[in-house]
Parts: structure tokens; C-alpha cells; sequence
């Protein structure tokens, strides 16, 4: 069914609606924990490049990735189909997502540097596109301060099912007895039956609404530069940038950390991983809702200050014992689901202010910002930190052993880092003040003079019989569509 906005809050989607959006989060989590965990090691063990050359490649590409995010968030505030806006954008993203991950996750004999760098742009413009048309989408459809915590918090549960199939495939191999150079070709390969599936989903069954501007406004260079100084928006993006970078830093060396200093399989440390994964899909939504009670910048607080905590802990885990390490592991990763969930849920209640202050949906704009954000976090986190294991003579190379020293370099690097930039990051909310009253009398004006102006389009679904596109009816003339 069809119907338009009249200015009136929405109620909340169903349930079923919900998860059917969230979809999309599966194969993005997926690829998201292969590339962060697995991928470089493949190519640094399996592929026999450098390292250092390894590091740099993934630090280059997210560096490059940065101005065509911001780029497609502006492409995206622009566009008005009659398919809607994140829909169009959802199709164009999984096209070259799968052909980045066919070929990245299936190299040719010696790949090396300029493969790897090529694949790499296709693979991250496909994940931009998907993630920026996502969140983007996820703030149009839940426009309340409390709803915004509850979708994001399931669009971040549902990605653990993905992150957590990964993770089950070097588990699987290891009980098979299967090389570990097998274990890439098998992530690529999930993520390539998941991804058309996914995408169907969420084109097929959720709804997007599309917000009424005003009209006349020009939006100017002094425009963008004020979204970016607004004081809320400085310390989501700050605040953003230490919370990818304290986990990317971590997921970076955590094959080698848990297997060359604290005594596990690479199938151990999958396990010990799925954990951390899967303790999200019980941290995403519970944390969303501690949000609701206290506030969304005070839970990431709470957040940040205990899984810090938590990290102290891990040296004191016994080597190779698994009955030890998965409480440790369980609680950072119930803990760290937050993170991307609180800061997501407080750009969309950034970018009702934007709208009301300039008339303008910036939402694909702002979601470019803190995108941006992850993107210098994974170049800093992944460039750093195999440069800083290379230059004090750690060897990733199969069959290679380490040296104690060697080793103590390393787990100094996988510790402080995170720790330090996690705290930070919790800091950065000191003082925030876009609380959920404010949010509420933002979203009150913001209905009110929606009422005034052309109701939005709402492009419910594409079905067997076309696509559904709302029509509002004049009392002196025709109907109208939008």
C-alpha cells in the first residue's frame, strides 16, 4: 500500500520490515571482517608480497576512497528518481562489489602490488556506494531519537550473522584438515551467493521516504564547510575516527597476536573471533537500548570506558586456553557493537538539524563524513601497524618463527594502540548536546513545516507489478505525482 506523509510522525516499521532492510548489513559485515582480518595476511603469507608493500596498498586505497565518498554522499542528496533515491544507489553498489570480491578473493598465480591495488578501488567503491546508500536510507525510514537506536542497533546485529559465517570458514577448514590459502576463495564465495540475495530484499520490501526541501534553497560551498564545524558534528567525526581506529588497529594484528603471543590455531583464534562477533548480535541492541534510558553519547561512553578495561585482561589469559579467553573476548565484543551503532544513530539526529536549519537533506553527506573517518582509521590502522611490526623484525611468512623479543614488540603494538584511541574516543562526548529532547522539539518542527510543503514521496516497495509511487490529489486540479 501506498500513502504519503502529512507531517504527522510515522509509527515505527515492522519488525519484519526491519530485518528485511537490515539484510544488507550481512554481506558488508562480511566482507568488512575478511578484508580487516584476513585478507592481508592471505596476500602478506599466501601471496608472498611484502608486509610493508601489503600495508601500504590497503593504507593508499582507503586514502584514495576518501574525496569519492564525499562525492557520492553529495551525488546521493541530489538524486530524486521515481525509484527513489538510496534504492537506485543500492543497485549500482552490488555490481561492483561482487566483481571486487571475485577477484580479489580469487587471485591469479602471482598477483602482486598493482592486482591488488586494482581490485582494491573496485571492492571499496562497491562498499561505499552499499554503505553510504544504507545508513543513509536507515535515518530516512526511522526518524524518531529512540528508533534510530533500535535500526541501527538490528542493521549491526544482523551484519554479526555475516561476520560470524567468515569466521566459521578457517574453523571449518582446520577441522578438515584443509590448507589455509582456502579459506579467501571460500569467504569470497558466500559473499557472492549472499550479496544478490541481500539486495533483492531490501529493494523488494522496505519503503523510502523521500524529504520535502525547500524550495529556492541554494546550497553553497559556505554550506558543506558549516557541516563540518558544527561543534555535534565535530566530535562524532573525532569521536568516529578513534572508535574505527582502536578496533581496525586490533583487527589488523589479531591473527598474529593470537597466535604468535598467546598460543592459539589459526582455527582457535577464529573461534575466539566468532565470539567477539557474535556477542555483538546480544551488545548491538542492548546497548541501543541503554541508549534510549541514558542518552546515546553517555552509553558510548560506558561503552568505550569498559571494553578498555576489558582489553588490560587479555595478557592475562593463559596460553592457548580457550575456557579463558572467551569471556575476555565475549564482553569487548558486546561492548565494541556499540561503537558504530551510537555513532550512526547521532549523524541521523545531526542531520535533522541540518535540515532544519538549511531546508536541505544532507543525510548522504554527512554518512560520507564519518565513512570517511573509518577510511583514514583502516589506512592508519593497517599502514601503521605492518610497518611498525616490519621495522622491529616481525616475519609473517608461513613457518617462520619469531623472536621473544619480537614478540613483546608485538603484543606493546596490538595493546596500547586500541586502548588509547578507544578512551579517546569515549572522551570526545564529554559535553555533546544534542540530547534527546532537543532532538525531539528538532523533530517537532521539522513535521510541522513538512506539513506546509508538497508531501514527500514515500516508494513503498518494487513488486511484481511495478513500483508504487505516492500521488497527492490538489482539491482544484488533478492528482499529482511525485
Amino acid at each position: 500500500m501506498t500513502q504519503a506523509t502529512t507531517g504527522v510522525p510515522r509509527a515505527p516499521l515492522s519488525l519484519a520490515t526491519v530485518f528485511a532492510f537490515a539484510g544488507t548489513s550481512l554481506p558488508l559485515a562480511a566482507v568488512g571482517i575478511a578484508m580487516a582480518v584476513y585478507l592481508p595476511r592471505h596476500y602478506a603469507s599466501h601471496m608472498g608480497v611484502e608486509l610493508a608493500v601489503v600495508g601500504a596498498a590497503f593504507s593508499a586505497i582507503r586514502l584514495i576512497d576518501i574525496p569519492v565518498d564525499v562525492l557520492l554522499g553529495w551525488a546521493m542528496d541530489k538524486t530524486r528518481t521515481r525509484w527513489g533515491r538510496y534504492r537506485v544507489w543500492t543497485l549500482i553498489g552490488a555490481p561492483f562489489l561482487m566483481l571486487g570480491v571475485l577477484c580479489l578473493f580469487n587471485p591469479v598465480a602471482g598477483a602482486g602490488i598493482s592486482y591488488l591495488i586494482g581490485w582494491l578501488l573496485v571492492l571499496y567503491l562497491g562498499t561505499s556506494i552499499l554503505g553510504l546508500s544504507h545508513s543513509a536510507w536507515a535515518a530516512s525510514l526511522a526518524p524518531a531519537y529512540n528508533d534510530r537506536a533500535r535500526i541501527f542497533g538490528i542493521m549491526t546485529a544482523v551484519g554479526v550473522l555475516g561476520s560470524a559465517t567468515v569466521l566459521s570458514i578457517p574453523i571449518i577448514s582446520e577441522a578438515r584438515h584443509l590448507p589455509d590459502a582456502n579459506n579467501i576463495p571460500m569467504m569470497g564465495a558466500f559473499v557472492l551467493a549472499l550479496t544478490p540475495v541481500a539486495i533483492f530484499m531490501i529493494v523488494w520490501r522496505t519503503p523510502e521516504r523521500i524529504a520535502p526541501e525547500i524550495a529556492g534553497h541554494q546550497f553553497k560551498l559556505s554550506d558543506y564547510v558549516s557541516l563540518i564545524s558544527r561543534p555535534n558534528m565535530v566530535r562524532i567525526l573525532l569521536a568516529d575516527l578513534c572508535l574505527s581506529l582502536g578496533p581496525g588497529w586490533m583487527s589488523a594484528l589479531y591473527l598474529f597476536f593470537f597466535t604468535d603471543s598467546r598460543g592459539y590455531t589459526s582455527g582457535q583464534a577464529s573461534i575466539l573471533l566468532g565470539v567477539y562477533i557474535l556477542a555483538g548480535f546480544a551488545g548491538a541492541p542492548l546497548i541501543g537500548r541503554l541508549a534510549t534510558k541514558i542518552s546515546k553519547h553517555r552509553a558510548v561512553m560506558v561503552a568505550t570506558t569498559g571494553y578498555s578495561l576489558i582489553l588490560i585482561s587479555l595478557m592475562a589469559i593463559p596460553k592457548g586456553s580457550m575456557a579463558w579467553g572467551i569471556g575476555p573476548m565475549f564482553m569487548a565484543g558486546f561492548l565494541a557493537a556499540g561503537f558504530g551503532v551510537l555513532t550512526r544513530a547521532m549523524t541521523a539526529d545531526i542531520a535533522d538539524e541540518v535540515r532544519l536549519d538549511q531546508g536541505r537533506e544532507r543525510s548522504g553527506l554527512l554518512y560520507a563524513l564519518t565513512g570517511t573517518t573509518g577510511k583514514v582509521a583502516g589506512a592508519l590502522s593497517i599502514g601503521m601497524t605492518f610497518f611498525v611490526l616490519d621495522k622491529v623484525g616481525y616475519i609473517a611468512k608461513d613457518g617462520v618463527v619469531n623472536s621473544p623479543e619480537v614478540i613483546r614488540s608485538l603484543e606493546l603494538v596490538y595493546l596500547l594502540g586500541p586502548i588509547f584511541f578507544v578512551m579517546a574516543g569515549g572522551a570526545c562526548f564529554i559535553g555533546y548536546s544534542l540530547s534527546a529532547e532537543r532532538h525531539g522539539e528538532i523533530r517537532r518542527q521539522l513535521d510541522e513545516r513538512d506539513a506546509l510543503y508538497d508531501e514527500a514521496p514515500i516508494i513503498e516497495s518494487v513488486t511484481a507489478d511495478g513500483v508504487h509511487i505516492a500521488v497527492q490529489e490538489d482539491e482544484d486540479g488533478p492528482p499529482r505525482v511525485h
